[in-house]
């Protein structure tokens, strides 16, 4: 189950098994919603699917993409077209349409190639999330005078989950509708809008010559955009199957993209006790950067699923299957390698595959070696229904790698692949001796929800790792620091989650899953219960702390209110830094705004 990473239930309607069979019968929208969806969107309900009040704050169009083509077709194909546009109608609320002219900027001048950058998930090949003081343009002294310099609302979403990217003085960012925004970085006013086939949670890719964007979305689309104007270059389609999935940033080095590519039916479809379980593997895909086409795709599985039986009411069970790559990949251009972190397996028989680190060669896409971290962790999101039939026996822990793995120099010729998994374990691994764990480290304790599950960043010096530990029955557990000595993996300092002060708002939680990012002398980390805070990387100590959790008057006019700051992180360049804040895939704070802060809010 990828609670923590791609979350079984899209913001949408109910499990393909609460449709009970019905046919389409062009009932209006409420009849549909209460017919096929109440049921799951409920209070109390395991599916973990949002309530009535968050559906409301979605597009029509976002609720309608799901049902046709995006996660929750399953569903969608039980209903009339005419239905679906009901249900969507009834429910959702106008999107990016709704943006008054006066939000957009009133030229379109080249870009500044010259201004600072963050470029794409990790800033760099080996995904360090480390900015350097003249890139940044923030100082360790600057940090706690940092204020909200402008906000920027995103219509009709409940999840802002985008990792935004610097470059050429303006702000790229996707947004759960799937629409990506091109923004002026100093003002939030918007250059141009392109909408992708689903939502958009990865950071987007600027190429090496500047004139492209790479975007990917949940619909395992990968959209190469003019950087100037928005327009489609290319699009690629790197898994026909309904359930694939991108939710990790693809790497471009050279004239190669590569993209983590998941196989996503240990969730909604698992859920199905009518759904033979489960027959996606995880791959890796290289793509031509100019052209969009394929070079190479490597299932992280090498044997396709097979028949391995029938569950107690006859549904054919299938396996192995799983092990997808839910993170950005990182490039070692000494060994002209791609590192990987995977997940669980979905079904019988468990492999060598999840829970992993695998290594891809660049140019081939062979499989170098794996290192797996944990044996036997089969699950998928049928082991939290009622009837439990695509449920694994034995059943594993759904502790994945869900962050990716950071390259770092140690000295003396030698290096570290830092490895942090939902188990609370970081790892230290050799890369040039294929992946030999040389230290781990428990962080926390760990579990479906707990550990890293976003990722960590890395200076010179060590490691920063927020801690999850999420327990929706105590707002006021799990979260915290950690920073780690990444050469030998002693514990330098921990710093514990703030008792959060909005424990009465539904989904007020203390866990900080989201990844760090940091510059010299601070770490930034967001947070569940609405704040982004800085941390002194020497000692922990929190230098500086902003509450997102309230409403926002925006520069687009956008009614906006910041949430939980679950999946992403914190970017910074040129004297800003941006983040957003809202999160409601799992019963925490919903929120739409995308925020930038400045020195004194200048």
């Amino acid at each position: 189950m990828k609670t923590g990473l791609v979350l079984p239930i899209s913001a949408l309607v109910c499990l393909v098994a609460s449709t009970g069979g019905l046919q389409a019968q062009n009932r209006d929208g409420a009849a549909v919603f209460q017919t096929v969806c109440s049921n799951c969107h409920k209070e109390g309900s395991t599916t973990q699917a949002p309530l009535p009040d968050v559906l409301r704050k979605m597009t029509v169009q976002s609720i309608l993409t799901a049902l046709e083509s995006g996660k929750m077709q399953a569903v969608g194909k039980n209903l009339s077209a005419s239905e679906r546009a009901a249900v969507a109608s009834y429910l959702g609320i106008p999107g990016v349409e709704s943006i008054p002219q006066s939000a957009h900027c009133g030229s379109n001048p080249p870009l500044a190639t010259n201004a600072p950058s963050w470029n794409g998930w990790g800033i760099d090949l080996t995904n360090s999330r480390f900015q350097a003081a003249k890139a940044a343009g923030l100082s360790a002294g600057d940090v706690p005078k940092l204020k909200l310099k402008w906000a920027f609302g995103y219509p009709g979403v409940t999840t802002s989950f985008g990792n935004p990217t610097v470059y050429g003085g303006r702000v790229f960012v996707g947004a759960q509708d799937g629409t990506v925004f091109s923004l002026n970085g100093q003002t939030g006013c918007i250059y141009w809008m392109y909408k992708a086939t689903e939502g958009v949670r990865t950071a987007p890719v600027i190429s090496n010559d500047g004139k492209t964007v790479f975007i990917a979305d949940l619909h395992a689309w990968v959209h190469a955009i003019n950087i100037q104007t928005g327009d489609v270059v290319w699009k690629t389609h790197v898994d026909e199957a309904a359930e694939a999935t991108i939710s990790g940033t693809p790497k471009l080095e050279g004239a190669r993209l590569y993209v983590p590519d998941s196989a996503g039916d240990e969730a909604v479809a698992a859920a199905d006790p009518k759904y033979p379980c489960c027959k996606l593997r995880g791959s890796m895909v290289a793509l031509d950067a100019k052209t969009g086409k394929q070079i190479w795709k490597t299932y992280t599985i090498s044997e396709p699923a097979k028949l391995t039986g029938k569950t107690s009411t006859g549904i054919e069970t299938w396996g192995p299957s799983g092990a997808s790559p839910w993170t950005s990949p990182t490039v070692d251009s000494k060994r002209h390698a791609i590192y990987v972190g995977t997940g669980i397996n979905y079904s019988q028989p468990g492999t060598d595959s999840s829970d992993a680190v695998i290594a891809f060669d660049e140019s081939t896409g062979s499989i170098l070696w794996k290192q797996q971290m944990l044996k036997g962790d089969v699950y998928n999101f049928g082991c939290t229904t009622d009837q439990k039939q695509n449920c694994p026996q034995p059943t594993g822990g759904d502790l994945d790698i869900g962050s990716p793995p950071v390259l770092k120099d140690i000295g003396g010729g030698k290096r570290v692949l830092i490895v942090a998994a939902k188990s609370g374990m970081v790892y230290g691994l050799d890369p040039d001796q294929k992946g030999k764990i040389v230290w781990q480290t428990m962080v926390s304790p760990g579990g479906p929800e707990g550990g890293v599950i976003w990722g960590f960043s890395a200076d010179s010096k060590a490691a920063y790792f927020a801690i999850s530990d999420w327990n929706p029955a105590n707002g006021a557990a799990g979260g915290g620091v950690v920073a780690l000595d990444f050469t030998n993996g002693k514990k330098l300092w921990s710093t514990p989650a703030p008792k959060p002060t909005c424990l009465s708002d539904k989904g007020c939680s203390a866990a900080q899953p989201g990844p760090t990012s940091v510059i010299d002398g601070a770490v930034f980390a967001g947070s569940d219960d609405g704040h982004l805070r800085a941390y002194s990387t020497s000692d922990g100590h929190i230098s500086w702390d902003f509450d997102t959790n309230r409403d926002f008057t925006t520069v687009d006019s956008v009614r906006a209110h910041g949430g939980s700051i679950d999946s992403t992180g914190a970017t910074i360049a040129g004297g800003m830094v941006y983040v957003n804040s809202g999160y409601s895939r799992i019963p925490i704070m919903p929120g739409n705004v995308f925020l930038a802060f400045s020195v004194d809010g200048k």
